[in-house]
Order: structure tokens, then C-alpha cells, then sequence
């Protein structure tokens, strides 16, 4: 009889298991087929969506620019969205579909650019906040590929503060990666390697290498003009223009497929360990609370 009600025990354990295992398949499963570009997911998909990135969506920003004279106009959005597929490959979180309205207006005098009002910039990156929080993405990460965008994030971020909000932005600021760094070094030709340079066509390369006009790089000058090396202690608007006319700053542009793969590599990873923190961490979310309880009445 204890014999017999032993193994029943042990069965019934077994069983258990069993069920387990196959849920955590089915969640793996379930998990891997539901995409992470935003634009792929169904209706009735979404909400899982959501559950599965922890609210966390990404939106990795571009701008439609000059890139040289050999690479596309939307370089920066090829390479942020490059590298957010990347992250969300490793930490699921959604990614915002292709985003493109940003700072440009130093570029207005080249072929091809699309430079929206301050106005417009503002209120289509808040709005977008504003809907992806409605639909229960409440925390949500800005991964910008455009350098001429950097101020004007950055003081979108600061201003989350000037009134209270049900979502958190952050954004994406790569650091030293001790993995990649040396790789990446060792790789590199360029002693001026800006825009459109060394690092973007690799990556371009590595991303949509039909995209790389390798004949046209030499075509234009990225050299430094200097044309305001005499200004001292003071800030222009026109200091790239004056800089870089060509709207492309490189001495070497030479593509490297690989150069390209460890900068998106690294990029990703970086903005994957980012998106990990804010699915298990509140901190920002609470920290941002506090504030605006404090921020409402500043003397109790």
C-alpha cells in the first residue's frame, strides 16, 4: 500500500513537472513568434506584446539627411533601427516603427533634406509618447542615430518634468563597451571620422551594402574647412556648415563589413542592458512620482 501511494506521489510530481515544462515551452513559443517591430504585430498581438517587453518600447530615431555623397538619406534611421532590432533580439521590448522627424536644419542648403518646424518636432515625439503610454508602453527608451537631434532629446527628456506624466523617458546614452572597444579599435583607419565617415558606411555596409555607393566616396571633401577656427569662447548655429559644408566630415570612409557588425553588436548590446534595468527596475518611475508630489507644493 506505501509502495503503491509513494508512487502515485511521484507520479503526480512528475506530472507536474511535465505540465511546467510544457508550459515554459509554450511561453518561449509564444514569445518568439510574436515580432517586436511594432508595424509586424497584430491587433489581438499587442497586448502580449506589452506583457512581454515589461511596457518598455523603443524608438529608435533618424532623420532624412545628406550622408556624404555615397550613402542614403536615411542612414541614421537604418542604423538605429539596426541596432534596436538587435536589442530587442536579445531583450524582447517593442520597436517603434520608422521615426524621422528631428533637428536638421543645418543640413536645409543639401539635396534630399526634410527639416520639420520646431513646433512639429516637438509635438509629434510628444504625442507619440503620449499614445504609446495609452496603449500601456509607460516606459519608453529613445535610441537616437543623429547627432544633430542630441540637444534637442535631451531637453525633451529634462522637460518630462514641467508637468506630471503616467510614463518615463529615457535616452539611450552608449558607453565604453570592454568587449567591442578593442575589436572596433583595431579595425579603424580614420583620423576624422564624423559624419557619414569610417563608422557609419561600415555599419551601412554591414547593414544594406547595396546602399553604399563605394565609387562616390572620394567624389566630395569631408575635411575640416576652419572657416570659423577664429571664434573663441562662443556658440553659432552656422559652426557646421562652416565646418562642413559638404555635410560629411571623414578622411577615411573606406567600409568594413566587420567594423560595421561589432558597432552595431556593441550598440545593441548596450541598449539591450538598458532595456533589461527598465523592465525590472521602477526606480525612474518612482523617483519621478516623488518628485512631482514634492514639485506641487515645495514647503511641506
Amino acid at each position: 500500500m506505501h509502495k503503491l501511494k509513494f508512487k502515485l506521489i511521484t507520479m503526480r510530481k512528475l506530472l507536474i513537472l511535465f505540465m511546467a515544462l510544457i508550459c515554459i515551452d509554450a511561453l518561449i513559443a509564444q514569445s518568439v513568434s510574436i515580432p517586436f517591430k511594432m508595424e509586424e504585430l497584430t491587433s489581438p498581438q499587442f497586448p502580449k506584446a506589452v506583457e512581454l517587453s515589461g511596457g518598455v518600447c523603443i524608438i529608435p530615431l533618424g532623420i532624412i539627411e545628406k550622408h556624404g555623397p555615397h550613402l542614403p538619406l536615411g542612414t541614421d534611421l537604418f542604423e538605429a533601427r539596426e541596432a534596436a532590432f538587435n536589442a530587442a533580439k536579445k531583450e524582447y521590448a517593442v520597436v517603434f516603427p520608422p521615426y524621422y522627424t528631428g533637428q536638421i536644419f543645418e543640413a536645409k542648403h543639401q539635396p534630399g533634406t526634410i527639416a520639420y518646424s520646431n513646433e512639429l518636432m516637438w509635438k509629434m515625439l510628444e504625442e507619440t509618447c503620449i499614445e504609446l503610454s495609452r496603449n500601456g508602453l509607460k516606459k519608453i527608451v529613445l535610441a537616437n542615430g543623429h547627432g544633430g537631434s542630441t540637444s534637442f532629446l535631451q531637453y525633451f527628456c529634462q522637460s518630462q518634468l514641467a508637468s506630471r506624466k503616467d510614463y518615463i523617458v529615457v535616452l539611450f546614452q552608449g558607453g565604453e563597451d570592454p568587449v567591442y572597444d578593442p575589436q572596433i579599435k583595431a579595425l579603424k583607419k580614420a583620423t576624422l571620422d564624423g559624419h557619414a565617415g569610417e563608422e557609419e558606411t561600415s555599419m551601412m555596409y554591414f547593414i544594406r551594402p547595396d546602399l553604399v555607393d563605394q565609387q562616390a566616396i572620394k567624389s566630395q571633401s569631408g575635411l575640416d574647412q576652419g572657416r570659423l577656427d577664429k571664434l573663441k569662447f562662443g556658440y553659432t548655429g552656422i559652426w557646421w556648415y562652416a565646418r562642413y559644408p559638404n555635410h560629411y566630415a571623414s578622411d577615411v570612409a573606406r567600409p568594413d563589413k566587420k567594423l560595421g557588425e561589432l558597432l552595431i553588436q556593441s550598440w545593441g548590446g548596450q541598449l539591450a542592458e538598458l532595456v533589461k534595468y527598465l523592465k525590472n527596475n521602477n526606480s525612474v518611475e518612482q523617483l519621478q512620482e516623488e518628485f512631482y508630489r514634492r514639485a506641487e507644493d515645495p514647503l511641506k
